[in-house]
């Protein structure tokens, strides 16, 4: 898809509201109407296309009262896949602001629903022949300038949303540590972002003891990934902790095969977070943002860690582990430690598929949060809602916190029934922030998906790729 101000293509989309007027022709609209073709419901659509007609797409954007961003993303998300059903080549769209909604953003928001019209993951199928589309946005002179700022932005949000969806679709035997950590260096020093990688001996060092105790049961070795952009001096960076689990067996904790299949998908938080920094730094927003992803595999050899061992942290707390499967808050735990011993942060962001806890809490399409700080979660929650991404916050007790502490250890790394499976695990990576603001974000209902939903395909999300990135854009230490 390719976006041009103007007003050259050879079909016209018309918008309308729910039950109110439409801009075509007197004949045009007595014939829709006598034959109830079309009555502006969102995402409905009415196609008059084809040598003797009008060349004409009638465009539902509901009620519009109930108008936002978001409708206006899924609404034109109907309109790119009628564009490429048919196969149009051009076509023409009214910008107007719509009520509250400025030009800009319902620019932005047209253009986010016709783009994720045309996703595709098809790295390993014959591929089909590439649809492409020029769109004219027809807007007034004196908007065009932020129209178009907005369509750069959105076009590279958009891709490194794309770009996640990418990495979590592919199979364990494509993406795995050593891949992951190549592409992450590979991807983001082509738009200035410094990647290092720490080997093994490397994390050893840091006594990473959590992190390495996971990855013992796979013959693939674990990497580190520390992800600087910095265009600013002298400004804390806000951190970003993706779990970067590339495949999930269980350990000696086995899930059984049905719930093994999908397992590649454990790794969705890194993936945000290389792809977010990707847009950031293409987009060259100035705030200093780190991302760090400890990588690995919970898989099983005569070397796995086992269920009633008790390991240590790079923190250096004694951690019994109560549940092989529940490894993803061990690689988090080191990997959130290093951001608040070595980094500085202003504040640390940590994205996972956590906990199946969190489905059965919020259902399958929000993302769970626990926060040490309610300014901090504000400021996650408001860029959430702007981008239309699902998010709720836990409520943490004295219960919690005591639930997660050992009797023979400092700390459990899992609680049993009835504890709260999705706010312990909060509460268990808030031991290694060091106090400093910090939202856990729990993707493990939205990030992949058996079906098609919202604005989403079937399969990964990029969720929450565009929550990170306005959060970071936005961040102001002082509002």
């Amino acid at each position: 898809m390719e976006f041009k101000i103007g007003n050259n293509g050879l079909v016209n989309v018309v918008c309308a509201f729910e039950n109110e007027d439409f801009l075509v022709s007197e004949k045009t609209k007595s014939y829709i109407k006598e034959n109830e073709l079309f009555t502006g419901k969102r995402q409905e659509v009415f196609t008059s296309l084809g040598p003797f007609s009008e060349n004409l797409i009638l465009l539902g954007l509901g009620k519009r009262e109930e108008i936002s961003l978001e409708n206006i993303r899924r609404s034109f998300l109907a309109l790119g896949k009628t564009l490429k059903k048919n196969n149009v080549k051009s076509c023409n769209i009214k910008v107007e602001k719509i009520d509250h909604i400025c030009y800009k953003l319902t620019a932005m928001a047209m253009v986010e629903g016709i783009l994720n019209a045309n996703y595709v993951f098809d790295k390993f199928v014959k591929k089909e022949k590439e649809y492409s589309c020029m769109v004219y946005l027809d807007v007034l002179e004196e908007k065009k300038q932020r129209v178009l700022d907005g369509i750069k932005e959105i076009e590279t949000v958009v891709e490194g949303v794309f770009m996640c969806r990418d990495l979590v679709n592919r199979p364990a035997n494509d993406i795995y540590p050593e891949t992951l950590a190549n592409f992450a260096k590979e991807t983001l020093e082509k738009v200035g972002v410094d990647v290092e990688i720490l080997e093994k001996k490397q994390i050893e060092s840091l006594k990473m003891d959590a992190f390495l105790s996971v990855a013992k049961g796979s013959d693939l070795l674990p990497k580190f990934i520390i992800m600087k952009y910095l265009p600013n001096k002298d400004e804390k960076p806000i951190v970003l902790v993706g779990k970067g689990l590339t495949y999930d067996a269980g350990g000696l904790a086995i899930k059984p095969a049905s719930g093994m299949v999908d397992m590649k998908t454990d790794m969705a938080g890194s993936a945000s977070v290389i792809s977010s920094i990707y847009s950031l730094a293409k987009m060259k927003v100035k705030r200093n943002v780190i991302g760090l992803v400890a990588t690995c595999e919970n898989m099983i050899n005569g070397s796995a860690y086992r269920n009633g061992d008790i390991i240590s942290s790079m923190k250096g707390s004694s951690i019994e582990v109560i549940n092989t499967d529940a490894e993803g808050r061990l690689t988090l735990a080191d990997a959130i430690y290093y951001g608040a011993s070595k980094l500085n942060p202003e504040c640390i962001v940590d994205i996972a598929t956590l906990t199946g806890a969190c489905i059965y809490a919020l259902g399958s399409r929000v993302i769970g949060a626990v926060s040490n700080n309610d300014e901090m979660f504000e400021k996650m929650k408001e860029s959430s809602q702007y981008t239309g991404e699902y998010l709720w916050r836990f409520p943490v007790y004295e219960e919690h916190r005591e639930s997660v502490k050992g009797k023979i250890a400092d700390l459990l790394n899992a609680t049993g029934p009835g504890t709260g499976g999705a706010i312990t695990a909060g509460v268990f990576l808030e031991h290694f922030t060091e106090n400093y603001p910090w939202v856990h974000l729990d993707i493990a209902g939205p990030a992949y998906s058996k079906n098609t939903w919202g604005i989403n395909p079937e399969g990964a999300s990029g969720i929450p790729v565009k929550t990170l990135y306005n959060f970071v854009k936005k961040y102001n230490k002082n509002k």
